[in-house]
């Protein structure tokens, strides 16, 4: 998450997959394993073995996939959950050759609990306008299932159940989802702010170097004079007191209509030296540039940082400025594990928010991300 004094943040969308993930696909993974015991054990006719044994070893090999999958911490796959919900659906409907009359009374069989478990993973990879049919898909199954195999149950009340479930789990994704998107856009503005007040710091910094500049030197002008230097007119001294004196009207009449130029190297060493997770080794060239395009270099660069050190797998990335053709370039690279640009999500707010629209939405300056088996690099460039 954000933290004080840091110009990069950890998505809170980000953190929200992460854990139902890892709890989502962690469970339906356990279950799957506990599932096929369950059925082995309760394996008494009418139960065919003919249709049991295909029907575990699909289970096995799901609930594997489950499990290893939600170790990575990344987004269950959509070809995953889809075959988990088919899957699913094929049970239901073969239960009268799966599962013992005994064990249908009151939807306690093995199956009844993979059909949860498939209506919760769905709610939690998919949104609602594809998970609500989707299980109610699986949840029909079931009871059509369950009357084949006993007609004398009525199941309507499971039916019930297995609704109120699913829109539990998707009014509770619908959620989490909407206030980790308000969580980040807290999240963007305070890092923004962050980079604002760097900026702004830096601008101060620079306007007192340049009074002070002033200032020393009108005052060594007086001292000059008053120590009996010139003891008669001097060309030199009125040429020297007129400059010092333009000077100090013009700091007085207009102290902000010019508005300092921020030393780019010292920002981006700053943004740097805040990366946390990551050793960044700096080649940086002497540039000053407007305020608002070292704003620009500073949040592309902050999240180019943070993503070295959430997606790279490596804790070294090297940051590079340059100046080409009259072009100023800031590079951003590492020998981590690349990423398919081509794939990344519209609304995934780093890349192309960040990085990508925020360069490109400053006038004569641009972004490209290239990225493979070599690793990332990330240039960003803008001219005068």
């Amino acid at each position: 998450m954000y933290q004080r004094g840091s110009t990069r943040y950890d998505s809170a969308t980000r953190h929200m997959q992460r854990a139902v993930t890892l709890v989502g696909g962690g469970a339906r993974g356990v279950m799957g394993l506990v599932a096929i015991a369950a059925a082995i054990l309760g394996a008494v006719p009418p139960v065919s073995v003919a249709w049991l044994a295909p029907m575990l070893a699909v289970d096995l090999v799901l609930s594997v996939l489950f499990l290893r999958l939600a170790r990575r911490l990344d987004p269950l796959p959509s070809w995953l959950v889809a075959g988990d919900a088919a899957t699913t659906v094929v049970l239901c409907l073969a239960q009268p050759y799966l599962v013992a009359g005994e064990a249908l009374e009151g939807g306690s069989s093995w199956v009844a609990g993979l059909v949860t478990m498939s209506i919760v993973i769905t709610a939690t990879v998919w949104r609602p306008w594809v998970a609500v049919p989707v299980g109610l898909a699986v949840a029909t199954a079931y009871l059509v299932g369950l009357r084949l195999a006993a007609p004398y149950q009525d199941g309507i009340g499971t039916l019930g159940i297995h609704f109120v479930q699913i829109l539990s789990i998707t009014l509770l994704m619908t959620l989490l989802r909407r206030s980790a998107a308000s969580a980040d856009a807290f999240l963007r503005r305070s890092a923004r702010a962050e980079i604002a007040l760097m900026v702004e710091r830096m601008r101060r910094e620079d306007e007192l170097k340049q009074v002070g500049s002033i200032h020393e030197t009108s005052l060594h002008t007086l001292t000059m004079v008053g120590l009996g230097t010139y003891d008669e007119p001097s060309a030199t001294l009125r040429a020297q007191a007129a400059t010092d004196l333009a000077a100090l009207e013009k700091l007085r009449d207009t102290p902000h209509a010019d508005p300092v130029p921020i030393a780019l190297d010292a920002l981006l060493d700053e943004v740097a030296g805040r990366a946390r997770g990551i050793d960044v080794r700096r080649r940086l060239i002497q540039e000053t540039v407007p305020g608002e395009v070292a704003e620009r270099f500073a949040r592309a660069v902050t999240e180019a940082l943070a993503n070295v050190a959430l997606h790279s797998g490596v804790r070294e990335a090297e940051l590079v400025s340059s100046r080409q053709d009259g072009e100023i370039r800031v590079e951003v690279a590492d020998q981590g594990a690349g990423f398919d640009l081509a794939r990344v999500p519209s609304d995934r707010f780093g890349v192309r928010g960040s990085i990508l629209d925020t360069m490109r939405s400053l006038p004569n300056a641009g972004a490209d991300i290239s990225s493979g088996t070599a690793g990332t690099r990330v240039s960003l460039w803008w001219r005068p």
